[in-house]
This record gives C-alpha cells, sequence and structure tokens, in this order.
C-alpha cells in the first residue's frame, strides 16, 4: 500500500501564506468561510495544505483579502506551481519518507551534506549506485523491479546539479574513509573517483575532504541540510534529513541551527578545496 502523500514544498508555502494573509486582516476561519459560503473545515485543509488549493479557490481568497498587483501576481503563480505533481510522485509507494526528501531536495537552493560511510547520492555513479542499493537486500528482498525503480529515483535526483536557469549549491563534507571503502568492485570505484573528479569542477559543487588523520570534531552520523530561498516571497523553513536503517525529517529551527554549525565545525577541519581535490585524486591509485 502506498504511503499518504504529504503536502510538497510548493503547498506548503502557498497555505502558509494564505494564513498569514488572513490574520493580517484579522481575520478568523469562521469569518472567511461565512464570506465566501464555505465550511469552516476547507478553510483548514487550505491553510494546513491538507488538500490541494484550486487556483479559483485561491484567487477568492486573495480578492476577499484584498491582495493585488505583483503580489496578486506572484501567489497566483505559486498557486499554479503547488497544483503541478512532481516527477517524484509515480515512486510513491516506495518504502519510508524518501520521496517526501526528493521532494524537498528538488526545491532546495543550498544543500550541505556531510557523509560518513558512502559516496553522497547526488554524486554516485550508475554502477555504484546499483551496488548500494542492492546492498538492502541484507535486510529486506528488493526485487529487481525495485532495484531499478530505486536506481531511476537517484539518477533523476542528480538534475538539480544542472537545471536551468538555477542549478542546486552543494557543499560537502566526506569523511577520506568514503574514498577508500570499497563498493562494488575496483572498476566501480575507479569510475567513481573519476567521476567526482569531474563533479567537483562545477561552479555550484563544493566537496572537501576530512582525513583520517585530522581532527574529527563532531562524532554525528551523515546528515543533510536543505536551504529555501523565499519563492514570491514566502518562507519555507530549512529542513535535516537523516538517513540509516531509517529516514528522519527535522525542520524545528533550533535543531536545524544545530546541525548547521556541525557541518561548520566538519568544513572548518577539512581540506580544503585544492588539497581535497589532491586526495580525490590520490585515491584513484587505491583502485588500480
Amino acid at each position: 500500500m502506498s504511503a499518504s502523500p504529504r503536502p510538497s514544498v510548493r503547498q506548503r508555502r502557498l497555505a502558509a501564506e494564505l494564513r498569514r494573509l488572513r490574520e493580517d486582516r484579522r481575520l478568523t476561519g469562521d469569518d472567511v468561510a461565512a464570506e465566501l459560503s464555505w465550511s469552516t473545515a476547507k478553510v483548514s485543509r487550505i491553510e494546513n495544505a491538507r488538500t490541494g488549493a484550486r487556483i479559483s479557490d485561491v484567487r477568492r481568497l486573495l480578492e476577499l483579502y484584498g491582495v493585488n498587483g505583483p503580489h496578486l501576481d506572484e501567489l497566483v503563480a505559486l498557486a499554479q506551481d503547488a497544483a503541478e505533481k512532481g516527477w517524484w510522485e509515480e515512486y510513491r509507494d516506495l518504502i519510508g519518507g524518501y520521496p517526501d526528501f526528493i521532494a524537498m531536495e528538488a526545491e532546495a537552493s543550498s544543500i550541505r551534506q556531510w557523509e560518513s560511510h558512502v559516496m553522497p547520492g547526488l554524486l554516485q555513479t550508475e554502477d555504484y549506485a546499483r551496488s548500494v542499493i542492492s546492498g538492502w537486500n541484507a535486510l529486506a528482498t528488493i526485487t529487481p523491479r525495485e532495484l531499478e525503480r530505486r536506481l531511476e529515483v537517484r539518477l533523476r535526483r542528480q538534475q538539480l546539479l544542472q537545471r536551468v536557469p538555477r542549478p542546486a549549491e552543494l557543499s560537502l563534507v566526506i569523511d577520506e574513509s568514503v574514498l577508500r571503502r570499497r563498493v562494488g568492485n575496483a572498476s566501480v570505484m575507479r569510475a567513481q573517483i573519476e567521476h567526482l573528479l569531474a563533479l567537483v569542477e562545477l561552479d555550484n559543487v563544493r566537496l572537501q575532504v576530512l582525513p583520517l588523520e585530522g581532527p574529527h570534531p563532531v562524532m554525528e552520523g551523515s546528515f543533510t541540510l536543505l536551504e529555501f530561498t523565499p519563492v514570491h516571497d514566502v518562507i519555507f523553513p530549512d529542513v535535516v534529513h537523516t538517513e540509516s536503517l531509517a529516514v528522519s525529517h527535522f525542520e524545528d529551527e533550533k535543531v536545524t541551527h544545530m546541525y548547521r554549525l556541525a557541518y561548520q565545525a566538519l568544513s572548518d577541519s577539512a581540506l580544503d578545496l585544492p588539497d581535497s581535490r589532491r586526495a580525490i585524486s590520490s585515491a584513484l591509485a587505491l583502485w588500480q
């Protein structure tokens, strides 16, 4: 059975802005329902993104709140964006909260990631990713079809690094052990390291290596911090994603700030960009 879809980032942005506009006008949900001949429950569902807001309903709300000019155009555009389904929706039957993370990752403007075990998914080659995903068979059987679908997801996610017009800004710190830990065979590892060297040449990718012999300031497992710039002047909170045997998301401001500090500490202790490139190049010799 597929999991119930959670609202997308765009839907939640729209819902939050509609709620803010109502509160700024000192209107209650009951007031809005009476003015528009709706039920109070409908107003609540829209403001909590429990249902997709129809464009016509959004226009009626904006008219009631006296929104016009550029702000009106921006919010209608946001409503139109929110009504569109992302490509990841066809993978909703995958386990856990993974599709929800993909939806947030796809709309993040900046991604900060610490990886202590394997190559980050956004940087994996197809063969490396296949080997990683196949490893889950030790915990639960993955059919060949499911493996291929998971692989499709991972490769499609990577498109955000080269999307037009605004590719995501990706900043990573990886443990040196990631370069030394064999995934697949030597040929897979060699191709993966070569792929990594090509990716670090992208202007929007910043990759540092935390050396094994250096200080390790934060003994924390892998995590990803997603940051969002305002869209149509509507703010969305930063999100921390952790993934081990289960998937967790955190949006509390104190928690996301803690992880931001953790990432900065790891970055400060890691090699600088030129030395990190040299460390990656040196790792090629391990897989000849």
